[in-house]
């Protein structure tokens, strides 16, 4: 089984609409914040990625299902788990849920590129080997 990683976000005023309900486009925000975390809690942080191995990781696609809204005040989560991993992408499944109700679902597939040129680079190997064993 894989493991799902699991990042707690509460609704703010700024993250609705004038109904109080969240706008369709944060929910990748809120995706994206757990992407990060998710990689900290593994031991990379994102700027040291990049100064030090030169990469950047890049949505490369999005498919996202919205089914109920979150609102305002709420306490939600954003839920990923690595699906998929290749030499030079990954993609992962994220969901944003309420307690045991699932809100949002998203597959989100992720390239790993050259910070300079933009051209496709491996992960690097100690990440790589670190997803390896969470899959």
């Amino acid at each position: 089984m894989r493991e799902t990683f699991r990042f707690g976000i509460r609704v703010y005023y700024e993250d609705t609409d004038a109904g109080g309900i969240v706008y369709y486009a944060n929910y990748l925000k809120y995706m994206e914040r757990a992407r990060t975390e998710w990689l900290a809690s593994l031991g990379y942080e994102l700027s040291a990625l990049e100064r030090v191995e030169g990469i950047v990781f890049v949505v490369h696609r999005v498919e996202i299902d919205y089914r109920i809204p979150a609102k305002l005040g709420e306490k939600i989560d954003a839920t990923l788990r690595l699906i998929e991993l290749n030499r030079a992408s990954m993609a992962l499944r994220q969901d944003i849920v309420r307690g045991g109700e699932l809100l949002t679902n998203a597959r989100v597939a992720l390239a790993c590129v050259d910070r300079e040129y933009w051209r496709p680079k491996r992960i690097p190997l100690s990440l790589h080997q670190r997803l390896e064993r969470l899959s």
